[in-house]
């Protein structure tokens, strides 16, 4: 089993995470924060930390087509402009 908690752990998730959303034209910013000692895990713990939103990426990739990414209007909005 891996272990995605211990500093090499996080540095492969974060390369991970990165390659993921850079395939499907995405920018994320995956930084490694380290928690030290935490009791209940008896052991050093590095966190994995990004600037996604729920899961999702802010923004794409600069210089790439359709690099704005299309904003978001509640289904009451687009029924009254449709």
């Amino acid at each position: 089993m891996k272990d995605w908690c211990d500093e090499e752990g996080a540095k492969r998730l974060r390369e991970k995470i990165s390659a993921y959303w850079a395939e499907r034209g995405y920018e994320v910013d995956v930084d490694l924060v380290d928690a030290g000692f935490v009791p209940a895990m008896r052991s050093a713990r590095t966190d994995v930390r990004s600037n996604m939103v729920n899961g999702m990426p802010r923004r794409r990739i600069a210089n790439e087509t359709g690099a704005a990414r299309p904003s978001y209007r509640p289904r009451e909005a687009r029924e009254v402009t449709a």
